[in-house]
């Protein structure tokens, strides 16, 4: 039966072990967000033996690249990207003690792989609802990356973010899960 969690990073194993997909999660505290283009520097800047400009052991990386604020506003809409893209290189950063993604969309088996050999999980937050997802950010700034603009490394502090476990430490796929529910529900 899914439950509701609270999460405050950093994180530790106890705090991922015990979500199973269907969780709902409620983030809150600093996360960062990271994209693609940013995964690949993170990456580069680790094979040239540099020390990254954030420490992600324990993090959260929200997959976004938020829209500028409009004045008065923190940030942007801030809605989920697609988490594929970041699959080539997440399951390093998972090594290296990245404890949850945020993202949409399915993972690859070597990510799922990754997650259940290092205790991490993937939480999943609703597309298309980016500008009430940006409310939940209350406080947004730039901290690796600049030139990239939106898809800057941003350090974000959250209230309760909704997320929902699609993937667990146990190597478990709400999406597979789902699937196979609602064709079993569908049978005549």
């Amino acid at each position: 039966m899914a439950k509701v969690v609270k999460l405050v990073p950093p994180l530790v194993d106890a705090d991922v072990v015990q979500l199973e997909i269907g969780d709902k999660v409620l983030v809150s505290g600093v996360i960062y967000t990271a994209r693609d283009v940013a995964h690949k520097r993170l990456l580069e800047m680790l094979a040239a033996g540099q020390k990254l400009p954030v420490d992600l052991k324990g993090q959260i990386l929200y997959y976004v690249g938020p829209s500028p604020a409009r004045p008065g506003k923190v940030i942007g809409a801030a809605g989920p990207t697609t988490s594929y893209r970041m699959d080539s290189y997440a399951p390093t950063l998972i090594k290296m003690g990245l404890k949850a993604m945020i993202g949409k969309g399915k993972r690859s088996p070597e990510v799922i792989a990754a997650m259940q050999k290092f205790k991490a999980v993937y939480l999943g937050a609703t597309g298309g609802a980016g500008a009430l997802i940006s409310q939940c950010i209350k406080d947004a700034k730039v901290v690796a990356f600049p030139e990239l603009g939106p898809e800057a490394v941003h350090r974000l502090v959250v209230e309760d973010l909704p997320t929902i476990v699609i993937n667990d430490c146990q190597g478990r796929d709400l999406y597979e899960v789902g699937v196979k529910q609602y064709r079993r529900q569908a049978s005549p």
